[in-house]
């Protein structure tokens, strides 16, 4: 067939770029990787997308909503594909025990799966990972018509003879590894040894083959679904040359892929710019929640009721403590630039009703909570004054909360309260540099002496 030849051609054209940059051939393995986990999970139903498969695989980021069986399936496929990329270096030879043991790496652990009953009833079963079927695993065509997989009596000598098959062919001096290893995908298929993952297993076996004769592995994408079934029912019906043609097809994509990969040139295809959108999406997702609250009044007044007033006495009632060192102290609360003070003997919940009451009818900015002492008792200087100040500024989506110097910043969404830690830290901050102040002024006075 004409594509193979195309195939071929340009195998030989890739064969002169060998061996290929270290950076370049782990950058095409890692597309094909990720493409492959995706499209063969999802011929098989899975629903994780690509953007949540390549975000489980490259960053461990799970999918919310999707299932731990869907999560599972993936991870076990790419811990399949790393072993089979890794071995194939080692020339190992294709066995039934290598078969056994790639389809425990992809279905990782028994599980249970629907099945009907030979009078038609709906079951249960059990699929042991490694084990050939126990019970039949034939399915209903669109038409009705029952097509029938061989028998679990029947599947260990067929395995054998698939074995015995391949074994003489690839050993042959003519061999072509494109038809070699479409045919053995068909042939395996329609064993159907194990219940569940046979195709899966089966897609993984070919590209084996294929990669052990240095091509690249063919990728079945999830919308070629019905085109890649079609080609098998023919198969099926007696003409395999369709189905070889389709993987062939497919196969001619991936050589032009890896020998644009392979002169250093990109390798994204047209579905790729959807697929890291998708992506994207789904790492902004996985860092938290959606933003609900935006700035308002309303969210502004529930900061303040929650988290402000809370500050604010505890600021005060801290710096009380320094009161007695000075002549005068004053409380404030400024909002946008307009002050509303609390002098010496109005309590400071006076202060905060009257500031609630100005924040309600404005959509403001910023707020600076400020304690003020004046004119130090023990001290010789002149007119000493100190200022303490945390503030807390509104945008859109954050407020934020600092300390006068700006070492301590909290940043939180209006869904979000200051907690009790968060308030100490900041308020003893305040105190704290309060405190190094009067020590620093003392020793200014002890060292003129």
């Amino acid at each position: 067939m004409e594509i193979i030849k195309n195939c071929i051609a340009l195998k030989k054209e890739l064969d002169s770029l060998r061996p290929l940059n270290a950076d370049d051939e782990q950058r095409i393995m890692q597309k094909f990787r990720l493409d492959w986990n995706y499209h063969s999970n999802h011929l098989e139903g899975n629903s994780l997308t690509f953007g949540e498969t390549k975000a489980l695989i490259l960053h461990g980021i799970t999918a919310n909503g999707k299932s731990l069986k869907d999560h599972f399936e993936v991870q076990g496929h790419n811990e399949a594909l790393l072993w089979v990329l890794d071995i194939v270096k080692e020339d190992r030879p294709l066995t039934e025990n290598f078969i056994r043991e790639l389809h425990k790496l992809i279905l990782k652990e028994d599980y249970k799966i629907d099945a009907i009953t030979p009078d038609g009833k709906p079951t249960k079963k059990t699929v042991k990972v490694g084990q050939y079927k126990s019970t039949p695993n034939h399915v209903k065509t669109a038409t009705g018509e029952i097509f029938r997989f061989a028998t679990p009596e029947d599947t260990p000598a067929k395995m054998q003879e698939l074995l015995t098959w391949y074994k003489e062919s690839s050993s042959k001096d003519d061999i072509n590894p494109i038809l070699l290893a479409a045919e053995f995908h068909y042939k395996y298929i329609r064993i159907h040894p194990f219940d569940d993952g046979n195709g899966r297993t089966a897609r993984i076996l070919m590209n084996f083959i294929l990669l052990q004769h240095n091509y690249p592995p063919v990728i079945i994408k999830t919308e070629e679904k019905e085109n890649y079934f079609a080609a098998l029912r023919l198969a099926d019906a007696g003409d395999i040359n369709p189905f070889i043609n389709y993987i062939a097809t497919n196969l001619n994509h991936s050589l032009e892929i890896m020998i644009q990969g392979a002169k250093g040139e990109s390798i994204e295809e047209a579905d790729d710019i959807d697929k890291e959108i998708a992506l994207l999406k789904q790492r902004v997702k996985s860092k938290g929640p959606i933003i609900s609250i935006r700035k308002s009044v309303d969210s502004i007044l529930s900061i303040y009721d929650k988290s402000i007033t809370q500050l604010m006495n505890s600021f005060c009632s801290k710096s009380k403590n320094y009161d007695e060192l000075y002549f005068k102290s004053l409380k404030s609360m400024i909002i946008d630039n307009s002050t509303e003070h609390s002098t010496e003997g109005i309590d400071v919940s006076n202060l905060l009703n009257k500031s609630r009451f100005k924040i309600s009818q404005l959509n403001i900015s910023k707020i600076d909570l400020k304690y003020e002492h004046y004119t130090f008792k023990y001290n010789k200087v002149e007119d000493l004054f100190y200022k303490s100040i945390i503030s807390i500024q509104f945008n859109n989506i954050h407020y934020y909360v600092s300390n006068h110097d700006g070492s301590i910043r909290y940043q939180k969404f209006y869904h979000d309260q200051l907690n009790e830690e968060e308030i100490t830290q900041i308020v003893n901050s305040e105190i704290k540099a309060h405190k190094e102040f009067i020590e620093a002024k003392l020793k200014e006075v002890e060292d003129k002496k």
